[in-house]
């Protein structure tokens, strides 16, 4: 892949010259069009600001907005992948999608149903949240597209515990439903960057039966990015691929404006590599959940965010084009 976009596509960029005042203008993500200004897109961003499954600190309903603040800086051209995700193809930003504040069984129906509407127009999402309760309505909108999909969780917390005072459909069980209505191929199951206490052993042994893998933040420090996102594409294969990110996988240095963080995570670099290391996998939409900006000082959580949101973007772009350029090379 180079660095210059293919002829065949010409999507509608951002307003990008020398002169662009980054803090003006409306606060689309990356500056992107909106959906409406757009015949068709490719990649929709879209925000769920939903929080009423959190165990702890609400304000993740606000988390989409911030991050598209924070995504003013985002330039065209990203040097990490040689890539202009913008360019290579059409990203607009869809706006956000209604979810009942009061009722989380409806939240859930409505998240589902406009994400069906999103992905019906043949665009691959990424999801700004929101609490983690949101991913599962969006992997069954996408499992009905792609079938059961392969998950790569990236948290400090597994999320796959059965309830939470009773309440099937929170922000910490999202993928044991997930697995209970086979939206998932569980040979293809990871988490990335746990830690910190648990209510049991029997969680661990739990998540195991469900048919997660387990690559701690402790992993990835002493084992290296390379040879964690080694053995992730090892697992992943060429499975149609879900990433989730909770921004908790971070540390609190990195990521303090979220609802329940926990100390030792992942930095925001070793994120953004192990992100950009899965670029031959094939990804089919995305999710990044949890930035509460009420506890984010100077927008540290949600400049990292951005910035992981982009880089997902990007892995998605550059899998397009080269999808569309093997389409139309293919001989007569």
């Amino acid at each position: 892949m180079t660095a210059n976009p293919p002829d065949a596509i010409r999507p509608v960029p951002p307003q990008e010259t020398d002169a662009t005042l980054h803090f003006t203008g409306p606060a689309t993500f990356g500056r992107i069009p909106r959906l409406d200004q757009v015949d068709t897109a490719d990649i929709a961003v879209v925000g769920v600001p939903f929080d009423a499954g959190v165990s702890y600190r609400p304000g993740a309903r606000f988390g989409a907005n911030a991050v598209r603040e924070a995504s003013r800086q985002l330039r065209p051209y990203n040097p990490a992948m040689d890539v202009y995700p913008f360019h290579y193809a059409q990203v607009a930003d869809a706006g956000d999608i209604t979810a009942n504040p009061h009722n989380i069984d409806m939240a859930v129906e409505s998240i589902e149903a406009g994400t069906d509407a999103l992905l019906s127009t043949g665009a691959q999402l990424m999801t700004l949240g929101g609490d983690h309760t949101i991913a599962l309505p969006l992997l069954r909108s996408v499992a009905r597209r792609h079938g059961p999909v392969a998950l790569l969780h990236f948290d400090a917390h597994l999320d796959t515990w059965d309830s939470h005072f009773g309440a099937q459909y929170t922000h910490g069980t999202p993928f044991r439903r997930a697995v209970e209505e086979s939206l998932l191929d569980t040979s293809a199951l990871s988490h990335v960057g746990t830690r910190g206490s648990l209510y049991s052993k029997e969680d661990l042994d739990e998540d195991t039966k469900l048919g997660f893998g387990i690559v701690t933040a402790a992993d990835v420090m002493r084992r290296g990015v390379d040879e964690v996102v080694q053995q992730l594409k090892e697992r992943i294969g060429k499975r149609p691929l879900y990433i989730s990110v909770d921004i908790d996988v971070l540390d609190p240095a990195h990521a303090p404006g979220t609802g329940t963080p926990e100390a030792g995570g992942l930095t925001s670099r070793e994120l953004l590599e192990i992100v950009r290391g899965l670029a031959d996998c094939y990804l089919v939409s995305a999710d990044l959940v949890e930035v509460a900006p009420a506890y984010d000082h100077a927008e540290i959580t949600s400049v990292a965010a951005s910035h992981t949101a982009y880089e997902l973007i990007t892995l998605m772009s550059r899998q397009i084009a080269l999808f569309r350029w093997v389409e139309e090379n293919k001989p007569s």
